[in-house]
């Protein structure tokens, strides 16, 4: 008895040893089925193609399918809300944008989630610079001229967007507020109505994106005099930063991927590597700058408190204005 006494502890620790790798062995592996990414537009725009390109790096990198779901609707909120009440075990993702994140949120209205408690951030995918776009009857060919033609004649510019509270609103709001200026602001009911009337001279001005723009542009139907990105876009390097002339002037929307709170950490930091070598890799990056957008990498604490203090910036901007949304 004694004998066995003796034995019995190294004997348990052996045994451990042996189970561990059997335990270890039977954990499977993340990801062993397809997942789900969840994207709050319609096919089409500037969402879709972002979320097929990392959804194709992530299926490659991974070995499984990445399934897109278009679920539009309710100004993003209804993807951003579906995404947020995933089961989260890193089999439901969501492409998560500065409108449903942080615009939706700032006007104070009741969703059915919160932002910052219940979606993890995994990483930034790209930026969305918007551009400052004027008919070619506006004698100003500059941001400065520009300012100075609305100051010199206030109330003269209309200045048009998708509609109320929508990031091309904002941005013109927050022209406002930086320079002084007096811009009238025309709602439209989505974009292509404003696209015409700005192509037809019935508005001024709009801030709109890269993609949108890029085909009337071409024709000389309407002129671009900055970007609302704090840095030139290798899109259009010709155009300056609206920031060159206002410091500190940022007006550009961005995506990222993001899990439902509570998606174990080595899963969220798996996905955030994968994104980020793909902002590392040339033809990706080719590929995103081809439909007018920036690549952007971060860590999932860096998207995390970009959330935050954008949805502070634009709740300032919109009480500032007075802005009510529709």
């Amino acid at each position: 008895m004694l004998l066995q006494s003796k034995w019995r502890p190294a004997c348990a620790a052996l045994a451990f040893l042996c189970a561990a790798p059997a335990a270890l062995a039977a954990e499977p592996a993340y990801p062993t089925r397809p997942i789900r990414l969840i994207v709050p537009y319609p096919p089409g725009g500037s969402t879709d193609p972002t979320a097929r390109a990392y959804g194709n790096w992530l299926s490659d990198k991974f070995g499984v399918a990445i399934v897109i779901d278009n679920r539009p609707g309710a100004g993003a909120t209804i993807g951003h809300a579906l995404g947020a009440k995933a089961p989260p075990d890193g089999y439901t993702l969501l492409l998560g944008t500065s409108a449903g994140l942080v615009v939706s949120p700032a006007f104070g209205t009741k969703l059915p989630y919160d932002p910052v408690k219940d979606l993890a951030p995994v990483g930034l995918g790209v930026y969305v610079p918007f551009l400052l776009v004027t008919h070619p009857s506006v004698p100003a060919k500059s941001v400065r001229e520009f300012i100075d033609l609305a100051k010199a004649k206030p109330g003269t510019i209309n200045f048009g967007s998708p509609g109320t509270g929508t990031p091309n609103h904002l941005g013109m709001e927050l022209l406002k507020a930086m320079t002084g200026a007096d811009f009238v602001h025309v709602p439209y009911k989505g974009g292509g109505p404003a696209t015409v009337d700005l192509v037809a001279g019935r508005i001024q001005a709009i801030f709109g994106s890269i993609p949108q723009w890029q085909p009337h542009l071409a024709t000389g139907k309407v002129r671009a005099i900055g970007v609302g990105h704090p840095k030139r876009v290798k899109a259009m390097p010709e155009v300056a930063a609206i920031a060159e002339t206002l410091p500190g002037f940022n007006n550009t929307s961005w995506y990222g991927i993001l899990a439902p709170a509570g998606t174990p950490g080595p899963i969220i930091t798996r996905i955030n590597a994968e994104m980020n070598r793909a902002a590392a890799n040339p033809e990706f990056i080719k590929q995103v700058e081809s439909i007018g957008l920036e690549v952007a990498s971060s860590t999932p604490k860096e998207m995390g408190d970009m959330i935050r203090s954008e949805l502070a910036r634009w709740t300032k901007v919109i009480r500032a204005a007075g802005i009510k949304g529709e």
